[in-house]
């Protein structure tokens, strides 16, 4: 008899500070008990069958997240923390004078290679996906080979604020559904009846239809390695500047652009809702309580 697969990790992102949204958006309660956008989140990726969980946070704020967070889930799923810090950094490297935050997305997932050891998703913990995304990348995880990643994509249009600009990684794929390259666009509003990006002169239209990164993806553990030599790339090459930052789409895209990886984009139809302002929260409740 073959073995049973391993259930995929559901790796958390949780170490932003959330500096528009005014404090640490990951704990604000936005159900009816007090849940937060994670419960939700985690709740989805259970019933899709992962396995374990892995918050990845500031070392400061341990003790809360473990009292606030953590304890919701010990007896019920297995549960790890990695830490994302300034340093240490690769090769004996010190953070520049007026570097006061961590290095980006990039280096969280890297953070967590010392508690994974298995096909694992990677979420925004302020970020609420839908139950349809965990679904896909469950059966997408099971069984992968290495090197072939997975993005859960959504149409722009569902990802918007009424309350302001966004930034979000435009998706290019070929026919085969298999993601090219991610292209960052900021300032991105419905205007009226149309979604446009609204820096540059005249403002780009954009249909709204285009698919999106919201940094929602699926990976084997080989990852890892190649993320330790691009992080070390990166600082090579922008180390002293104190606000650089190693984005995990970034690197995903130079990873596809040197042929080193495949990454199959997984669509869903489910609406995203997140806490990108303070003025968000009432809408994100609104839609949470109706599910």
């Amino acid at each position: 008899m073959s073995p049973d697969p391993v259930a995929p990790t559901l790796v958390v992102l949780a170490a932003g500070m959330g500096s528009r949204y005014g404090g640490l958006k990951q704990l604000d309660p936005v159900g009816p008990r007090g849940e937060i956008i994670l419960d939700y989140s985690v709740r989805d990726a259970l019933a899709a069958g992962f396995g374990k969980v892995v918050f990845v946070i500031r070392r400061e704020m341990a003790e809360l997240f473990r009292e606030s967070v953590g304890a919701r889930y010990e007896g019920t799923v297995e549960v790890a923390y990695a830490f994302q810090e300034l340093e240490p950094l690769p090769g004996g490297r010190v953070s520049p004078p007026g570097r006061t935050k961590p290095w980006g997305t990039g280096q969280a997932v890297l953070s967590a290679a010392s508690v994974v050891r298995e096909a694992f998703a990677v979420i925004n913990a302020d970020d609420y996906y839908g139950p349809s995304g965990f679904q896909e990348l469950s059966g997408f995880l099971s069984g992968k080979r290495e090197g072939h990643y997975a993005m859960v994509g959504y149409r722009l249009d569902r990802t918007l604020s009424e309350n302001g600009t966004v930034s979000r990684g435009i998706c290019s794929v070929d026919g085969e559904g298999r993601l090219l390259e991610i292209t960052e666009r900021t300032s991105i509003a419905r205007r009226a009846d149309r979604v446009i990006q609204a820096e540059g002169n005249p403002p780009l239209a954009l249909t709204g239809e285009e698919p999106v990164s919201m940094n929602f993806w699926g990976f084997t553990p080989d990852l890892f390695a190649k993320l330790e030599r691009l992080f070390e790339e990166f600082l090579e090459e922008r180390g002293e500047d104190p606000k650089a930052e190693f984005y995990l789409p970034a690197a995903v895209s130079s990873l596809i652009a040197a042929g080193e990886v495949m990454v199959t984009m997984l669509k869903t139809p489910d609406v995203w809702y997140g806490l990108t302002y303070p003025e968000d929260k009432p809408a994100v409740v609104e839609a949470l309580a109706s599910l």
